[in-house]
């Protein structure tokens, strides 16, 4: 059993409950039963997630393609849930709530790796099987309708397919081509999405309406100042001026309870665990090709998810609906980066310790 334990990075589990307090003390400072709620949350997630890295890298790779297959029927799954605030998000289980959106992120990451090595995207047919298998989940999360996990689908994927050894050339083609194809875009999105991007640009246009959740955020973040008003003293969210206060701006909230210091703290936090991820990269520790394009596509996802969801919460990215990773309320996000990090403990278990340097062990 002290062999299995070995595979998972403890110093990534303790980062990972520490920016979880962060959450945590923002809501025990909001509501005793959304407080409760969470540690639950966390403890199961996290328990979960050293489950998960306990199974054979092997195992997991031979399951990938059905992740895959689970990640269609789950997001497929949402279609027939309630319709919430305009969106069919989510499946109701009895008292739990569940948003396939979050939870399939682990899978699809997993599935994207094992098919890269399968059909490389260096070539055309590559390419083209890669966007296939891309774009079936995108649209699926795309008409629920969730721009902001559209988003981070879209970034994670585009960096494993560079990981994978798609020219980089081409990927700066595809952007320019993209900027010329803005006002096409533009008429596709929802009616609710081309307003919240007029109000980014001048909240003050519907500051009772579309641009109410802007101009709220931009004062929790700035009566915070350097140190915050206190827990418990944040006037925007106890009073309920601030809305999702404990989900897609609880950002704000904790600033203007913890102040710029505060902020600054949960960003550090969250650099150590990206830098965990990548420096094996970079010095060349992670040499087998899924355990490589797998950091590589969680890396990409959780830095995107914080740069939007602060972004939003901050007034400089028009909002959208995104989760603090670990620090958002809520089950499916929690167990989302869990399992996440579960899959990348095990992968990384292909690699062995020999001389005090990390040799990979070929797939």
């Amino acid at each position: 059993m002290g062999k299995y334990i070995q595979r998972i990075d403890w110093i990534d589990f303790i980062l990972l409950f520490l920016v979880g307090a962060f959450g945590l003390f923002i809501l025990l400072s909001i509501s005793n039963v959304l407080f409760f709620a969470q540690l639950g949350f966390m403890l199961a997630a996290l328990a979960i997630g050293v489950v998960v890295a306990l199974v054979d890298a092997s195992i997991l790779l031979w399951i990938a393609p059905y992740a895959y297959v689970v990640s269609l029927l789950l997001l497929m799954s949402s279609y027939v849930g309630p319709v919430i605030r305009g969106a069919t998000r989510w499946i109701i289980i009895g008292p739990v709530q569940l948003q396939p959106s979050e939870l399939v992120k682990p899978l699809l990451i997993l599935a994207f790796s094992w098919a890269m090595r399968a059909f490389p995207p260096r070539t055309v047919k590559g390419f083209f099987i890669q966007s296939i298998l891309f774009i079936i989940p995108f649209l699926l999360v795309f008409r629920q309708p969730d721009l902001g996990s559209s988003i981070v689908y879209g970034v994670m994927w585009l960096s494993m397919m560079i990981a994978a050894g798609f020219p980089l050339r081409y990927v700066i083609v595809g952007f320019l081509v993209a900027l010329l194809l803005i006002p096409i875009g533009w008429r596709g999105l929802h009616d609710y999405q081309q307003t919240r991007i007029r109000t980014f640009v001048n909240p003050g246009v519907d500051p009772r309406g579309a641009g109410y959740n802007a101009i709220q955020a931009m004062i929790a973040v700035g009566s915070g100042q350097l140190f915050g008003r206190g827990l418990g003293r944040g006037t925007q969210s106890h009073l309920r001026f601030l809305p999702e206060y404990h989900t897609d701006f609880i950002f704000a909230t904790l600033v203007e309870e913890l102040g710029f210091f505060g902020g600054v703290l949960l960003l550090s936090g969250y650099g150590f665990l990206l830098w965990r991820i990548v420096v094996p990269l970079v010095r060349g520790v992670i040499a087998s090709f899924e355990p490589f394009v797998y950091s590589v596509g969680l890396f990409s996802m959780i830095l995107c998810q914080i740069v939007i969801n602060t972004g939003m919460n901050m007034g400089i990215i028009p909002i959208t609906g995104i989760t603090l990773p670990f620090v958002s309320y809520g089950g499916s996000s929690l167990l989302s980066l869990a399992v996440s990090y579960g899959f990348l403990w095990s992968l990384r278990s292909k690699v062995i310790k020999e001389d005090n340097q990390f040799v990979a062990i070929s797939s």
